[in-house]
């Protein structure tokens, strides 16, 4: 792998969008990012976002009822591909499930890594972490946030001169590594080349037995690769959704942040 590949367009060029998950705790049968909030599906907030900073090309991965996800976006203009992880092994293998894609030469130089249920995500973030990733000609760049409860997020764990090492998912973080306060909400953006690459050498050997994406970032740095970490993503946008109380919660804030009615109860 060469050390840097030199970002030539002015914004990235594609999105790959997590969207294979059930929801278990949403008490419905529908895929967890086709629950609606502020009016339309939870993934489509996060797609037009990614649009909004440039990213032509839209990949859904997508798995439960994946039928549902694809009619959703079967008139969209530019078309979004969707590829299939069956069965779920984790976020850095549903990455590597567009690696067909890529190999098409479809996702051109740079693309986003977001979660199909982290709606509140927006376009002014992802700018910035464009901008940060392009200027410093980074192989990979992540967003973090620091917050109150950490509870359930990944960690940023940082050198004693405040460099970032690694991310570390709660299930595999010692004490010290869970009172940290500064999470990972899973904003990504990747060389595309350097991702796919670094994705065949992911394997699963942590607590939950799968195939993480957020260990790409500490295997770029081993091979002497640039990571670009900004902490720009307010409390309030990291919110994502595992449960009806979290979606209603997060509707108010989206509908709030649009400007758009409140849903009548009556």
């Amino acid at each position: 792998m060469s050390n840097h590949t030199t970002p030539t367009s002015s914004s990235p060029d594609s999105a790959i969008i997590l969207a294979a998950g059930k929801g278990t705790r949403m008490n419905s049968d529908l895929p967890k990012v086709m629950h609606a909030v502020a009016g339309q599906p939870m993934v489509k907030w996060v797609v037009q976002s990614a649009r909004q900073v440039g990213a032509k090309e839209i990949v859904l991965v997508v798995g439960h009822r994946a039928e549902v996800v694809q009619a959703t976006f079967a008139n969209d203009k530019p078309a979004c591909h969707c590829v299939m992880q069956s069965p779920q092994q984790g976020t850095g293998h549903a990455v590597d499930q567009a690696r067909s894609v890529y190999e098409q030469g479809l996702l051109g130089e740079n693309v986003f890594v977001l979660c199909g249920d982290g709606p509140l995500i927006q376009a002014q973030t992802l700018r910035k972490l464009w901008q940060k990733h392009s200027s410093e000609n980074a192989a990979a760049s992540l967003a973090t946030s620091i917050v109150k409860d950490a509870t359930g997020y990944g960690r940023i764990e940082r050198d004693g001169a405040g460099k970032f090492l690694r991310i570390v998912e709660q299930k595999d973080a010692s004490p010290a590594q869970l009172a940290l306060k500064e999470i990972n909400p899973s904003y990504y953006l990747f060389n595309t080349k350097a991702l796919f690459e670094a994705l065949k050498l992911v394997t699963n050997k942590n607590a939950n037995g799968e195939y993480y994406i957020t260990d790409v970032f500490e295997l770029l740095l081993k091979r002497g690769l640039h990571i670009a970490v900004m902490n720009a993503v307010p409390e309030e946008e990291v919110l994502s959704i595992n449960t009806p109380e979290q979606l209603a919660e997060v509707d108010g804030i989206l509908r709030a942040r649009n400007r758009l009615p409140m849903e009548s109860t009556s």
